[in-house]
């Protein structure tokens, strides 16, 4: 997935390239990159986004002129602290399956009054614009750093969510005949420089996914798990991931679960 996480969440392919085992010193250029992340994480602009999205939760908005302090985001209202580990999960009130975004999106139409078109019209960023929904996502994730993550799977349509994702993950496609796997399905890949975590295994799984969302430093922009999805389906030349759809979640479900045991640490910082 800050890429599939915020590692990389999903299938990091690029056009005509072909992802080879790990080439003789690539330990060593691991181990800089990593020590280049660690450096830059002091002082993650990611907390700029984090206090801006803090604001947008406690903030009086929409047609309805009242903040997002009452969303219910899995913890009971209100309760931001440690409940991005437990999503994507049911939710009874809206008879779905959320992650976070989804979740924040619902909350935006049934407490501020938005209509759903105007709160998911902008759900990424630019170097003109800046996203309310990746800025609140930044304050929420931030609020379960040190968490473990605890997706469960006790209804039937977080099972469903689950087991489409899995299928979804594994489900070859497009003009380059990719999926997720094609990436994430072994040890020891890499495209350039960035490594490519196992999503197969619950390590690999564990490291991605607890790390996104994240400041993206080539790109001057926080990047939420939504969109390292669905910039993974842009490389594979996949339609377009639709964002806030029940094929983005279940994707996430079948990640997050697999990351279950992890402490989350997020908004981190990528390349």
């Amino acid at each position: 997935m800050r890429a599939i996480h915020s590692g990389i969440a999903c299938c990091a392919a690029l056009i005509a390239v072909v992802v080879m085992p790990v080439a003789f010193g690539q330990g060593s250029a691991v181990e800089e990159i990593a020590k280049y992340r660690a450096a830059l994480q002091d002082g993650n602009p990611a907390e700029l986004w984090e206090a801006r999205g803090e604001d947008l939760w406690k903030q009086p908005r929409g047609p309805k002129h009242v903040s997002l302090e009452k969303c219910d985001l899995g913890l009971g209202a209100g309760v931001v602290q440690g409940a991005y580990a437990q999503l994507p999960r049911y939710f009874a009130d809206a008879d779905r399956v959320m992650d976070l975004e989804t979740r924040l999106v619902w909350c935006m139409v049934q407490l501020q009054g938005y209509t759903e078109a105007d709160a998911v019209k902008d759900p990424f960023g630019g170097p003109n614009r800046k996203s309310d929904i990746e800025a609140l996502v930044a304050y929420v994730t931030s609020e379960a750093r040190g968490a473990k993550m605890n997706v469960a799977l006790n209804h039937p349509k977080e099972q469903e969510a689950y087991r489409l994702g899995e299928k979804m993950f594994y489900f070859r496609g497009g003009p380059h005949d990719f999926a997720c796997m094609t990436c994430h399905g072994d040890d020891n890949k890499r495209i350039r420089l960035q490594d490519l975590p196992n999503l197969t295994k619950p390590e690999g799984a564990q490291l991605a996914y607890t790390t996104w969302p994240a400041y993206r430093v080539s790109q001057g922009e926080l990047r939420t798990f939504q969109w390292r999805l669905n910039d993974c389906f842009r490389q594979q030349r996949f339609p377009e991931l639709v964002f806030a759809s029940d094929a983005s979640i279940a994707l996430t479900m079948f990640l997050a679960r697999n990351a279950n045991g992890a402490a989350y640490n997020a908004p981190a910082i990528k390349r």
